[in-house]
């Protein structure tokens, strides 16, 4: 099964950008070649430029303390174990403390190495970090591997704090959609949303065998999937026939 989330929140959306980044980061670092660790530079930079944002810190704190409470409100409860509770509110109260001690907005410390500032202002710029413009850079690519990857980690480490929040908090938001069967008449599901609660996430499973694309579409009021198929020139067109898929949506 291929699975497709869909946020219907600009916080969730700033959220999955970050996960995909620190995802990809983390594969290449694991690498030897220059050129991962020349890419790794690149999804790094994307990073601080999508945490960049001013309120990110404070919303996920806010997230973070909101999550506390809510579990803090089912002590008590006859079906809840209390040890696997103490667990999660233990590693949220981690989470909090370490992103709430990290000085300024994520990667700001990264902004004051002028190393890594110059190798920035240059890497969007096409064949801007060849030798002749950044020697430095280029004689750092030739390090052995490890001596790169242990510089990598150790700027990436200044944004752990942000990663450990955002794992924990995407984790807690997907494990409250519970999955359900659906099917897509001709290719297409509507399904409306109950007022008085506000979902943030639609996740949609669909079997990889039927090479179909979900084209989703959703509000606080309504959500929409469409299936698309891909044409020989890779245009999605309607797929048309009737499609089983699974959803969970998420609150």
């Amino acid at each position: 099964m291929v699975l497709y989330e869909y946020p219907f929140n600009e916080s969730i959306r700033t959220m999955l950008r970050l996960e995909h980044l620190f995802k990809r980061l983390a594969q290449l670092v694991d690498r030897d070649d220059a050129v991962d660790h020349h890419f790794a530079l690149v999804t790094l930079f994307e990073i601080m430029d999508v945490a960049a944002r001013a309120d990110l810190k404070s919303d996920l704190l806010k997230d973070l303390d909101r999550h506390r409470n809510q579990l803090q409100g089912f002590r008590g409860h006859p079906s809840i174990s209390e040890s696997a509770l103490d667990t999660v509110v233990n590693s949220i109260d981690a989470a909090f403390a370490a992103l709430n001690n990290l000085q300024g907005k994520a990667g700001q410390s990264l902004a004051t190495n002028e190393w890594l500032m110059g190798v920035r202002s240059r890497i969007n710029i096409p064949g801007g970090t060849c030798e002749f413009d950044l020697p430095g850079y280029y004689a750092w690519q030739q390090y052995p591997a490890e001596r790169r990857r242990a510089d990598l980690v150790r700027w990436i480490d200044t944004m752990s704090p942000l990663a450990q929040a955002l794992t924990l908090l995407l984790g807690l938001l997907r494990d409250g959609g519970a999955p359900q069967r659906a099917m897509a008449s001709a290719g297409f599901y509507q399904q409306s949303l109950p007022a008085g609660k506000t979902y943030q996430l639609l996740r949609v499973r669909v079997d990889e065998a039927a090479e179909l694309v979900p084209e989703i579409t959703g509000h606080r009021l309504m959500m929409s999937v469409r299936f698309m198929r891909a044409d020989a020139d890779g245009r999605l067109r309607t797929a048309g026939t009737d499609t089983p898929f699974e959803m969970a949506l998420c609150a």
